[in-house]
């Protein structure tokens, strides 16, 4: 599947926090984003859900995500917040509720090629009993 997507990612960087962690924890998260600090925050760009995407599978919370995806989505866009620790670690974990004391990593997705829809059903596909359904179509 081509697709055409833009990634913005903010994170904020309070006086405890070394920038370097944060950044860190976003590239965990989106390798190949490009990111920039600037006072007391956390800029970052990316043009890919791949890595992702192979998370959710591999933690089995596509449900989850498909959940975020579309309760947060605006015209071609949909957000989503991560907690910045389990990032660190590697782990997506959605922020809902009450942000982290030391805020969280807010993402927006805006989708061009294809639909929202038949993105996130790339990224994450409806399950099964917790297994992707196969498009029986190919």
């Amino acid at each position: 599947m081509i697709y055409s997507i833009d990634v913005q990612i903010t994170a904020p960087v309070e006086d405890t926090e070394l920038g370097d962690r944060v950044a860190d924890a976003v590239t965990n998260i989106f390798p190949g984003a490009e990111v920039e600090e600037r006072h007391g925050e956390l800029l970052a760009e990316a043009h890919s859900l791949d890595h992702l995407s192979e998370l959710l599978h591999r933690q089995e919370i596509l449900d989850t995500a498909r959940g975020e995806f579309f309760e947060n989505r605006r015209g071609d866009t949909f957000s989503f917040d991560l907690k910045k620790q389990a990032a660190f670690q590697g782990v997506v974990n959605f922020a809902v509720g009450a942000p982290d004391e030391l805020g969280d990593i807010h993402v927006r997705v805006r989708v061009e090629e294809p639909t929202v829809e038949e993105f996130v059903d790339f990224v994450a596909p409806p399950t099964e009993e917790g297994k992707p359904i196969m498009d029986d179509e190919s």
